[in-house]
């Protein structure tokens, strides 16, 4: 704690208030949302359809709307994003603890989607100018704030929830409300660093984006990585359920901690190691490999054996969170970089809805394959595909690199 401390301060006000903004955003989102959907079914008595229908609308509404969110915070600037994504996510946030008709919730639940849509792709872009040349630094430190919110977040959520669940929709309002003002009084309006690089408007700004191809292929040899990273959530509670019962669920839950613990711990460390070792390019492509190689553990444990699954699954999140921590400086970098510091939150904006259609399809096909590999007694099948998938991004990228796509651009002049 002493080392993150210590980072944290060695940035500018800005950036520490933006560390500081994640870790709260996080702590409030994470104390609600692994609740809502046992309040939509049990609570309130909705069918499973209108739940699913509840949490769909969240996801589109912020997967789908990243690049809306980038446009404007590179048109309007930075902060306004920031502070109209943390108001939204106060009144949604405050709705779902206090409605309980199905239209009611919808519009919440799309206020608090739009919101991370409007709030991320701002903050990374705001981040990677505050930081300047220190960027990886600065990233690796956003990803432990970013990690120890979710950390704490559900076991905030789980004390709050004993006594109401309608008080951890307002206590997690409240945590926005107060973001909300903090960022009012205390963080400066800037915008992206090269002058009128918004000027056309809104269709020749996303052109602007389209045409630069290195970083599409880039977005694109990256997908993998989030479907990698979204397991967490789907291919390893489904073999918990499989493989232990009823002990699944308290062991899916041991796997969020284990997975956010690992990047607390270990962000830093793993960074300031890789900067020293490898290039930018090194330390994608290898940490991209040790995510694909975590679910190699699975696909060779036996059949069965219950201690084997266990330990495999233990292992398989600890190098998966590793393996990220690794990437997610690098990759937030290397976007930047790409971009030629011009229309940096678009840039971001797309990226991040790239990844969210990747991880939509990916997850089809993981379910549709898991389904499969069940019914054929193999369901090495599942995670020999995820290595493959995890070694497949490695590759790619290391081709992009050979081939100096990953070189940095240099911002061109804009027509005025």
């Amino acid at each position: 704690m002493t080392g993150l401390w210590r980072q944290t301060r060695s940035f500018s006000g800005p950036a520490r208030l933006l560390m500081a903004n994640q870790f709260a955003i996080n702590l409030a989102f994470y104390m609600l949302m692994p609740y809502l959907a046992a309040h939509l079914s049990r609570g309130l008595g909705l069918a499973a359809w209108a739940v699913g229908l509840v949490l769909g609308v969240r996801t589109f509404s912020q997967q789908g709307m990243f690049l809306i969110g980038g446009t404007l915070a590179d048109r309007f600037g930075y902060k306004a994003p920031i502070m109209t994504g943390c108001l939204l996510r106060t009144a949604g946030f405050a709705l779902l603890g206090w409605v309980d008709n199905l239209p009611a919730l919808i519009v919440a639940s799309a206020a608090t989607g739009f919101a991370g849509a409007l709030f991320n792709p701002s903050v990374r872009a705001y981040l990677a100018e505050a930081a300047g040349e220190r960027r990886v630094d600065a990233f690796a430190v956003f990803n432990v704030h970013y990690q120890a919110g979710m950390l704490l977040g559900p076991l905030v959520g789980l004390a709050l929830l004993a006594a109401d669940f309608r008080l951890v929709c307002t206590t997690a309002a409240a945590v926005f409300a107060l973001l909300t003002l903090l960022q009012w009084r205390a963080l400066p309006d800037r915008h992206g660093r090269t002058p009128g690089a918004a000027a056309g408007g809104v269709v020749a700004q996303w052109r602007t984006v389209v045409a630069n191809r290195p970083f599409l292929l880039f977005a694109t040899a990256m997908i993998g990585s989030y479907v990698l990273t979204f397991q967490v959530y789907l291919a390893l509670p489904l073999a918990a359920a499989d493989a232990l019962g009823a002990q699944g669920t308290a062991v899916t839950s041991g796997l969020f901690v284990v997975s956010a613990a690992v990047a607390v711990v270990g962000q830093l460390r793993l960074t300031g190691w890789a900067k020293k070792r490898w290039r930018s390019e090194q330390a994608l492509v290898r940490g991209l490999a040790a995510m694909g190689s975590a679910f190699l553990p699975l696909a060779l444990a036996p059949p069965g054996s219950r201690p084997s699954v266990l330990f495999s699954l233990v292992v398989a999140v600890v190098l998966l969170a590793a393996g990220s921590a690794v990437v997610y400086p690098f990759e937030m970098d290397t976007i930047v970089a790409l971009s030629g510091d011009r229309l940096v939150a678009t840039h971001y904006g797309l990226y991040n809805t790239v990844s969210g259609l990747g991880i939509t399809l990916g997850n089809l096909v993981i379910g549709a394959l898991w389904d499969f590999a069940l019914r054929h007694d193999a369901v090495w099948l599942t995670w020999s595909v995820l290595t493959a998938t995890g070694l497949g991004c490695a590759a790619s990228v290391a081709v992009l690199a050979q081939r100096g796509r990953l070189a940095v651009r240099r911002p061109q002049p804009v027509a005025t």
